[in-house]
């Protein structure tokens, strides 16, 4: 079975793990089929916006157990220390590469997010759960700490010391409470209808103005204000008067839906 399929919805990719039978759990199958995926999908000029889900009950139960003895009797520097990805190595980019998408990622939570499925989550740029769906940095739960990304996301989502009580404890948290603390955009009965209705909104836009904010906004939580106040005059620059903000507006005066080819 593949670890994950994609389903077609107009410009939109619907990235489903699939191993329901163990929760969507985390092996290196499951590791390299993500960072193929969001590869192929990266290279996509018709992609518009992508929802990431898990098939069955759960969104991703973490790091399927069995993994802890294979990794154990393996050579763990030469496994984790190269990097593989830029300045990741395959771990991380398994989170990471959907940071690196150039379009919206949307995630649709049910049941579980935990420990590499909390970090994978954390790499979209939005995450839409269930009411019921539980959260956790689990990693402490096994004598580890998160090392899949998720110190460079959550980081930008939570206060230092919500990070810390996470990482500590190990504590799963319920939706609501992880969207006070910022882990969590929205609660929808339907996560998924509603990430999809979020995506198909995003598929409407002028894709060349899209892909300039996820730019722009990754670059004002890292760069200093100068850079990214000429980030804003670059990106503006190359999207005034160009065919895809012409088709807006052509749009907009005309009363109808956008048609960018």
């Amino acid at each position: 079975m593949d670890r994950v399929t994609v389903e077609w919805q107009g410009g939109v990719a619907l990235v489903r793990l699939n191993r329901s039978d163990k929760m969507n759990a985390v092996d290196m199958e499951m590791i390299d089929a993500v960072i193929a995926t969001a590869g192929e999908l990266t290279k996509r000029p018709d992609l518009r916006a992508v929802v990431l889900t898990g098939a069955g009950e759960a969104f991703c139960a973490g790091l399927d157990v069995a993994m802890f003895s294979v990794l154990a009797g393996g050579d763990m520097e030469a496994l984790i220390m190269p990097r593989t990805h830029g300045t990741a190595n395959r771990f991380q980019q398994f989170s990471l590469a959907w940071r690196a998408l150039p379009v919206p990622v949307i995630a649709a939570l049910q049941g579980v997010a935990y420990g590499a499925g909390l970090q994978l989550a954390m790499g979209a740029d939005m995450r839409i759960a269930a009411p019921g769906t539980r959260l956790s940095v689990m990693e402490m739960k096994w004598g580890l700490i998160p090392d899949m990304g998720g110190m460079v996301t959550l980081p930008e989502l939570v206060r230092a010391d919500v990070l810390r009580r996470l990482t500590y404890t190990a504590e799963p948290v319920l939706a609501a409470q992880a969207e006070q603390w910022g882990m969590v955009t929205e609660i929808a009965d339907d996560p998924l209808a509603r990430a999809l209705e979020l995506a198909q909104g995003i598929a409407m836009r002028s894709p060349s103005a899209i892909r300039a904010a996820k730019r722009l906004v990754s670059l004002a939580y890292t760069a200093d204000e100068a850079a990214v106040l000429m980030a804003e005059s670059r990106e503006q620059t190359d999207l005034i008067g160009k065919p895809d903000q012409m088709e807006v507006i052509a749009a907009n005066l005309q009363k109808r839906a956008p048609n960018f080819g």
